[in-house]
């Protein structure tokens, strides 16, 4: 496949290796596009291209095309109209007649499919499908990708009116239909501040001398039946799409934020898998049903965070020293302190109805326990092989018109991992279920990295002086622990995000499969996503399954089966359309942020080089082009150890290396930003210490 740069040049990977393909080479080949490549004529055939030390190639022909249509900006030049498309990477504009789209007007952002690809000095022709808005109309930014990645942005009819005519039916379902009743159980959500649907809840309580951790996840399959107008929707998109000002979900909202989601004070059927550890914190045993819950309060990150902060900090708990920890304490033992009343109650109280402070005290304590369980279930997980990125989430905040304000760095903390080690046990725990029964189902499935990957990074990690506390060796060979003590030792460092972000691209996607094998990143023999049927569409059909297990099948149980595969491929497909789009629409408002502080300065460090120059990724995220043109020099590549070194000064220039950029110029379209030294001095190797992410 044919990766074009936005510069114009591009790489295509083959069994021979990488080869260098510059645009003068590419013919009529678009990025994406299956191509074959041959040797560059002349000389050896092993030239080697100037920006890159792999051997030049050229596109002999077109196997297979990645864009049947394009998205673009259109530009009247009669008796034509002609596209010029959004995307850097396709470097042909499109030719239309003026007269089969004569209500396009200049500038109008549309879509085009094309009927003939450029050939032998012809340009590419096309007709006008859509006009998606025009240049300068409000979100059209965001439009673009939404066309680009042909994203789904309405239901039909059909799945609205059955969506409209879906109700919750609690009293039927614990008539009728055998759901158990959990609304006297003290259950909870906790979430993003911004999320608008709840699809999981938690609950903790001590019975019979075992610990039970409780996660209640909304019944999405029983209003969305296999084979009818919801599912073809659902199915088709396969995932809910996350965009910097919208969300593209995957259900009408009739269901997503209302039937099925899980909010406080209101019964909802869910789907409940109950975990029973010991105080050991061996599984002892699981439990999957339907049931009827009833949310006691939504908490957002930030106030669980601060809860399990104060009681830390005001000593209601030893989180850290007991030799035999406590998983539960009642609500009674929160209450000795007037301080840390006060500090519950400003972190809870907002969230429990009456501002109860008894109810507080009780939440609290469940939070606590919670936080003791994931905290251990997360170090044996380690301990297994399971590998931890210390990952930064970017999130752009937009004013009421979509102009950008700031960027939030995100990270994990106690209250995001205490969720999430509750949903990886559920996870584990329903595809343990299925994979014994030997039922079908769709598991999430991640391959051990391939040992070259790993290999390219080891130079890097040398430089760094890793060598002297992990075995490189035993990375290289994909080694989990080797991989662990590489991401711990560059925990908290200068070039820590760097290095969990070359390990990170090291490893392979995660993908969905209908048969179960290894999960490597979770060091889990098995595991599937059952956790968020609201906007994933496995999750949707393992709830199917696990039903026909718990149940018994009816007539749709055979033809779901049939299925999988189809539906594996699709939603493995789907989500990295649908991640890309989202990361898209992320960068593209945080280069319009970026936008407003050209010639300012900004501290950074070095995330990529090339022999025309090198990356500076900056605190706030973005990242830009320093040209080698601007050094007053020539500078030598060496590839294997990703540094580049001055011909006549000797100066280098590293991965991870701290310096200082001036804004140069920007291109929120292209998500591309050129940037120049500040001063004539770079920052020497031991000023990496200098560089803190915020």
């Amino acid at each position: 496949m044919l990766e074009v740069m936005p510069s114009g040049y591009g790489f295509v990977k083959t069994a021979e290796g990488e080869f260098f393909i510059p645009e003068s080479a590419m013919k009529s080949a678009f990025d994406g596009d299956v191509v074959a490549v041959s040797r560059a004529s002349g000389g050896d055939g092993n030239r080697r291209a100037r920006r890159t030390d792999r051997p030049q190639g050229r596109v002999a022909r077109v196997v297979t095309r990645a864009h049947a249509s394009i998205v673009g900006r259109y530009e009247i030049a009669e008796p034509y109209g002609v596209v010029v498309p959004e995307d850097p990477r396709i470097r042909h504009d499109i030719f239309t007649l003026r007269r089969d789209a004569s209500t396009a007007r200049e500038g109008d952002i549309v879509r085009v499919r094309i009927t003939a690809y450029p050939e032998a000095g012809q340009p590419a022709f096309g007709s006008i499908e859509e006009v998606v808005g025009h240049e300068g109309d409000a979100g059209i930014d965001v439009d673009l990708i939404v066309a680009r990645h042909t994203l789904a942005t309405c239901f039909s009819d059909d799945a609205l009116a059955q969506a409209a005519s879906a109700e919750a039916g609690i009293d039927r379902a614990l008539r009728d239909e055998g759901y158990r009743d959990l609304r006297h159980r003290i259950t909870f959500t906790i979430d993003p501040s911004d999320a608008r649907d709840f699809d999981d809840a938690l609950s903790f309580d001590e019975v019979d001398g075992l610990l039970r951790v409780g996660v209640h996840i909304a019944d999405v399959s029983r209003y969305v039946s296999w084979a009818t107008p919801l599912d073809f929707e659902a199915r088709a998109r396969a995932t809910s799409v996350y965009l910097v000002d919208r969300v593209l979900p995957m259900l009408p909202e009739k269901l997503s934020n209302d039937i099925c989601s899980l909010k406080p004070n209101v019964a909802r059927r869910a789907v409940t898998v109950d975990l029973y550890y010991s105080h050991a914190l061996e599984l002892v045993r699981v439990d999957a049903y339907p049931a009827v819950i009833e949310s006691k309060a939504r908490f957002v990150y930030e106030d669980v965070q601060a809860c399990l902060e104060s009681m830390r900090a005001l000593g209601s708990s030893d989180l850290e020293g007991r030799e035999t920890p406590r998983y539960a304490c009642s609500a009674d033992e929160l209450s000795g302190s007037c301080t840390l009343d006060g500090a519950l109650r400003s972190a809870l109280g907002s969230s429990v109805a009456g501002d109860d402070m008894h109810g507080i005290r009780a939440i609290a304590a469940r939070l606590e326990s919670l936080h003791r369980i994931a905290r251990a279930l997360r170090a044996r997980r380690a301990r297994a092989g399971g590998i931890d990125f210390d990952r930064e989430e970017t999130k752009v905040r937009l004013d009421d018109q979509g102009r950008p304000l700031s960027v939030d760095l995100r990270r994990r903390n106690d209250a995001t991992s205490l969720v999430e080690e509750a949903m990886i046990s559920a996870n584990e725990a329903v595809a343990r279920i299925m994979r014994d029964a030997g039922a079908a189902c769709i598991y999430r499935v991640h391959e051990a990295p391939d040992s070259g990957d790993l290999i390219d990074i080891v130079p890097i990690l040398d430089e760094f002086g890793y060598d002297d506390a992990v075995s490189l060796s035993a990375f290289a060979m994909g080694s989990p622990k080797a991989v662990q003590a590489v991401l711990a030792r560059a925990h908290g460092r200068p070039e820590g995000s760097l290095v969990s972000m070359l390990v990170l691209r090291a490893m392979k996607q995660a993908r969905y499969a209908p048969e179960c094998q290894p999960h490597f990143g979770l060091a889990s023999a098995a595991y599937l996503h059952f956790t968020s049927p609201i906007r994933r569409y496995p999750d949707l059909m393992a709830h199917r399954l696990l039903k026909a297990v718990l149940r018994g099948r009816d007539g749709t149980t055979s033809a779901q089966e049939a299925a999988l595969p189809d539906i594996a491929d699709h939603a493995s497909r789907q989500e990295k359309v649908a991640e890309t789009a989202a990361r898209e629409s992320q960068e593209l408002k945080m280069y319009e942020l970026l936008s407003e502080h050209i010639g300012e300065p900004f501290d950074g460090m070095v995330s990529g080089v090339s022999t025309s120059g090198f990356y500076v990724r900056i605190e706030m995220g973005a990242e830009g082009f320093v040209p080698m043109r601007d050094l007053g020099e020539f500078f030598h590549l060496d590839s294997a150890r990703r540094m580049l070194s001055g011909v006549e000064s000797g100066d280098v220039v590293r991965l991870g290396d701290a310096v200082r950029i001036r804004v140069v110029a920007v291109f929120p379209y292209a998500r591309t930003a050129t940037f120049a030294l500040a001063s004539n001095r770079r920052a020497s190797r031991h000023s990496r210490a200098s560089w803190r992410p915020r």
